[in-house]
């Protein structure tokens, strides 16, 4: 349906500064640390976390509900518009991400009002 540009692992992957680890480490750890509740939603929102700078909040969004999203964000003690970019260099792989950026408004299609087949599947 939507043409992908192929890419070699590495163009794929995000590639994060020091400091982008160091945060990533400090939130992981802090969250495991502090967190009581529901085992799934941590591993969850840990998974959320790890993978945010490859495909970007955009992504994330087309994934989850806001609801969803939300959750882990309080889980985490983070809000993903601050910590991810838009897009991530894997952001092209998403099948939702990419039927998304034919439509002209990103958020109707996040809230569902426009239909995306197979939106959580990634090529």
């Amino acid at each position: 349906m939507f043409e992908r540009p192929q890419k070699s692992k590495e163009e794929k992957l995000a590639k994060l500064s020091v400091e982008q680890i160091d945060q990533l480490k400090i939130i992981t750890d802090d969250t495991i640390a502090n967190f009581k509740g529901d085992l799934t939603q941590l591993e969850s929102a840990l998974g959320m976390l790890h993978i945010g700078h490859h495909l970007g909040w955009k992504v994330l969004y087309i994934i989850h509900s806001k609801r969803t999203i939300r959750n882990y964000e309080n889980i985490l003690g983070i809000k993903i518009r601050d910590i991810f970019p838009e897009t991530g260099p894997s952001s092209y792989r998403s099948n939702g991400y990419r039927a998304a950026e034919a439509f002209s408004n990103f958020w109707k299609v996040v809230g569902g009002e426009f239909k995306i087949e197979n939106r959580k599947q990634v090529d």
